[in-house]
């Protein structure tokens, strides 16, 4: 190198010593291009070298052309590709991408050109402008090579510009046979090295998701199919049920039976839950699904095909019925010790309070009375025995009786059905006891009597219709007390079984013209709670002339609210199919149209997540109305449920109320406690539970009520000790004012639900909606809007409805034999690992208990042995273990 004129000496010395160290060189020719001042010998001999094979592939000798491209090629691929920057060939190639591009328009065709256009293909990957697709382009022009070999990040950019190429030929109806055959090359490249999400994501954008079907192996299938279920949530329809539906045929392919069932209810096609059983050889498996059968509500009849020996047809069958479900939850309740029963002043607590609370408790009034029987059949749920309704009255007090009379007229219904949530799901000394009560002369009683029967029969199928045979005679008595019973017990254990028998005899209530509007109401919804999610044609059409046949007094009755909600349940969670009643409804009495609409909408989306639904809800929560309007409140409850169904979801409701609340009015303040309520069921999240505490001492009574209900609901079956403070200091805040007494009573109760062994929530095993467990609490909820009229009124029993949703919160682990079996398990907070790389925990901050154990809202439980296997996936309810072949005891 000649030295710099210009330079001193230093510098000359510097060049002398190039050697052992490295100055930056000063040539006259650098002086313009700064960037090579850096450059160290290895990249300045690198750039001369590319700079050259640039001219050589320009050569028209093509042997020189053909070592040229094959350098150029060898130094692109060797070079490590760090993320961080871009690969040196690249970075000097850059200059001459013009030069390159210009020659190849320029040369014959031969294989040498497709040679080149391999390179100019990944060049364009740094170089191409925005928008050009020119890396697909050359690549489509180029060799058919293995994409592979050029790098992941190369692979990603073409995904990407196949996306959008895709898209535009489709709106030119051009051809897609090239892309499609890329497609595989890059799904089959995916596939391979664990990159399961950008495979089903390049699917999804070129629209053929079958390909994955053939891709997927047993490494891989669960992470691909964990990503296409998540995926789902957030797809517009139909797009969310084709993914779905690739997700179950992946699973049934891999013979992962349980996972393909919990897809086949999600998106609640009963023929793929007929093909899981028919598929699957293994009694024990299927003794699994019958599990998540009855957890999840449905009625299910097992066929030869599906169970082929009678034997093991009627111990499946038992299953799904549910029978055992009482066992399993005493068993529970042993284990963790809870047995004793409670009183309502054990969960009053009443000696925590200063005095003036309790000095008024002393007084024996018909409503705390009537609270204390709520309190009582909430606590006591299930465990089949307490302190009011089943101690034995051959003592001299006889107080079981002398309860019962403690409480005023339609209290003694309530007070009659209290002993049915105490048995709840023990069928036969449910009936036993219950019995005495249908003797009774009075109607009140004879009425909690039929009720109760419901009550333990709710979510238990039995061959021999017990509840049919013992409600179905009073259906049609004078009174109507007695009638209402029958009908809403019918209602509860009935409901989701799309009951013909029942349908016939219920039906013609709807239309008689000498039926009182009570008795309408009450049929409607049990119709309703029968045919949920049904999209029944002729239930629909019996409530739809019902709402007509209403005069224009009865259509302002509080209970005539339940009519348009009966005709949503029929539709719940159906989304489409509910658009042609939704037309009918339009030619309704103005007064009653838009609350039609409003819960047609909101129920035919629950669960869904429809984001064009909830803005569809808050626009019509946004209006400033004339007092006479009641259709809002429907919307805001509509709000909690269509956006329940997932966790961001939920948040983003939760802030929407918010705003509702200070800028809505007075009807829309009302509904905003329940809809929190509804939305962290069972789930007390410190945010909602802060503002409902601050709601809970609003000035307007009704807006109280509901949050000290809703209170009740966040908590329910949770014990929180948080909540139970704030409701018993409301109790001494309120305790002049008894409406609000009983609410908070009837909070405290919930809290306390089942002694904190029993949830609410409608969702399980991950997300899985219960549409029997959502109707109950929609009804209930729907109820509580006119607190005054009906939950304070006579029509307090509509609290019952909430048994539908009443589960036990557990983990129950049963061996082969279906006899509990204790192993020990981690239970921790669930972990969302969708898409992340290795095999990552899914579960965080956990203990360690041997089962039966509780699990909260957002806990997941894992098995911490080797030695059994579940043959469930998702470790909740009753899960079968089997023994594990290759465990060997550690000496």
């Amino acid at each position: 190198m000649a030295p710099d004129p210009n330079s001193n000496g230093a510098s000359g010395s510097g060049n002398r010593n190039e050697a052992s160290v490295k100055v930056p060189a000063k040539d006259p020719k650098k002086k313009d291009d700064k960037k090579d001042e850096d450059l160290s010998d290895e990249d300045l001999a690198l750039k001369q070298q590319l700079e050259l094979y640039v001219e050589r592939v320009q050569d028209p000798d093509p042997g020189l052309q053909k070592v040229a491209l094959e350098s150029m090629r060898q130094e692109i691929r060797t070079s490590t590709s760090s993320m961080t920057s871009v690969p040196k060939p690249l970075k000097f190639l850059r200059p001459h991408f013009g030069t390159l591009k210009a020659y190849y328009e320029i040369m014959g065709e031969s294989d040498l050109k497709k040679y080149l256009a391999d390179i100019l293909s990944v060049l364009a990957l740094t170089m191409s402008a925005e928008g050009e697709r020119e890396s697909l382009k050359y690549r489509l022009l180029g060799s058919e090579g293995d994409i592979g070999s050029w790098g992941h990040e190369y692979v990603r950019n073409l995904a990407g510009e196949i996306a959008q190429e895709y898209a535009k030929r489709q709106s030119e109806e051009a051809p897609i046979d090239d892309l499609m055959e890329l497609v595989q090359q890059i799904v089959a490249f995916h596939m391979k090295h664990n990159a399961e999400p950008e495979a089903v994501d390049l699917l999804m954008e070129v629209e053929d998701l079958d390909l994955l079907v053939e891709h997927v192996d047993s490494t891989n299938f669960k992470r691909t199919c964990l990503y296409l279920t998540s995926s789902a949530r957030y797809l517009p329809g139909p797009d969310d049920m084709l993914v779905l539906d690739i997700a179950y045929m992946i699973y049934l392919k891999f013979e992962e039976y349980t996972n393909a069932l919990q897809i086949a209810l999600f998106i609640d096609n009963l023929q793929y839950v007929r093909q899981v059983f028919t598929s699957c050889e293994d009694v024990l498996r299927k003794k699994q699904f019958c599990y998540i059968l009855a957890r999840h509500g449905v009625s299910f009849e097992l066929d030869e095909e599906m169970a082929a020996d009678d034997i093991d047809r009627e111990s499946l069958q038992d299953i799904i019925n549910n029978s055992r479900l009482s066992e399993g939850y005493l068993t529970l309740a042993r284990d963790i010790e809870v047995m004793e029963a409670k009183t309502p002043e054990d969960i009053y607590k009443a000696h925590l309070l200063d005095g003036r609370a309790s000095a008024g408790a002393s007084v024996d009034s018909a409503r705390q009375n009537l609270a204390a029987t709520f309190v009582n059949a909430f606590v006591n749920a299930g465990f089949g025995q307490d302190k009011l309704m089943t101690v034995p009255s051959d003592a001299s007090s006889g107080s079981s009786g002398n309860w019962l009379f403690k409480n005023k007229e339609h209290g003694k219904t309530s007070a009659a059905a209290s002993l049915g949530m105490i048995l709840l799901w023990d069928v036969d000394s449910g009936l036993a006891q219950i019995d005495k009560y249908f003797h009774s002369n009075d109607n009140h009683v004879i009425a909690g009597a039929l009720l109760g029967v419901g009550i333990v029969n709710c979510n238990i199928k039995n061959d021999c219709d017990p509840a049919l045979a013992l409600l179905g005679d009073y259906v049609d008595k004078e009174d109507s007390f007695i009638r209402i019973g029958a009908i809403m017990g019918l209602g509860i254990t009935y409901a989701g079984t799309q009951n013909e028998t029942l349908r016939h005899k219920l039906s013609p209530i709807l239309n008689d013209a000498k039926a009182s509007l009570d008795v309408i109401a009450f049929t409607a919804i049990s119709l309703g709670l029968i045919y949920v999610g049904s999209c029944n044609e002729e239930v629909a059409q019996a409530i739809i002339y019902a709402l007509m046949d209403r005069s224009e007094s009865e259509l302002g009755e509080p209970l005539t609210r339940l009519l348009p909600l009966s005709l949503g349940l029929l539709y719940l969670a159906k989304q489409e199919n509910v658009e042609a009643t939704a037309e009918v409804s339009k030619t309704f009495n103005e007064k009653i149209r838009k609350y039609c609409d409003m819960v047609l909408l909101s129920c035919a989306y629950a669960g869904t997540g429809n984001v064009l639904k909830v803005q569809n809800l808050l626009g019509h929560c946004s209006q400033h109305l004339e007092k006479g309007e009641t259709h809002q409140g429907p919307a805001v409850l509509g709000i909690a449920m269509v956006a329940m169904a997932e966790e961001l979801g939920v948040e983003m409701a939760i802030r929407s109320l918010e705003h509702l609340l200070q800028y809505g009015e007075q009807n829309i303040r009302r509904a905003v406690p329940l809809a929190l309520g509804l939305l962290c069921i069972s789930n007390p999240k410190v945010n909602v539970m802060d503002t409902l505490s601050r709601l809970s001492h609003d000035t307007d009574s009704e807006v109280a009520m509901a949050a000290v209900i809703s209170l009740g609901l966040i908590g329910a079956g949770t014990n929180n000790a948080r909540i139970a403070g704030m409701l018993r200091n409301l109790s001494s805040y309120y305790y002049k004012d008894a409406s609000l007494l009983f609410c908070v009573r009837i909070a405290q109760g919930l809290v306390h639900l089942g002694k904190g062994l029993l949830t609410l929530n409608p969702y399980h095993s991950d997300r899985l909606l219960s549409p029997t467990a959502l109707a109950g609490v929609v009804t209930m909820l729907h109820a509580c809007l006119d607190m005054k009229a009906i939950i304070l009124g006579k029509y307090h029993y509509v609290l019952y409805f909430l048994v539908l949703a009443m589960q036990p919160r557990m983990l129950m682990t049963v061996d082969e034999n279906l006899k509990p079996l204790s192993v020990p398990v981690r239970v921790g907070q669930a972990v969302d690992v969708v898409g992340q790389a290795g095999r990552p925990k899914t579960i965080t901050g956990f203990q360690t208990h041997s089962t039966p154990v509780l699990l909260a809202a957002g806990d997941r439980a894992e098995l911490a042995t080797e030695k059994y296997i579940p043959l469930s996936p998702i470790l909740e309810g009753f899960v079968i273990l089997e023994e594990n072949p290759e465990y060997r005891e550690e000496n």
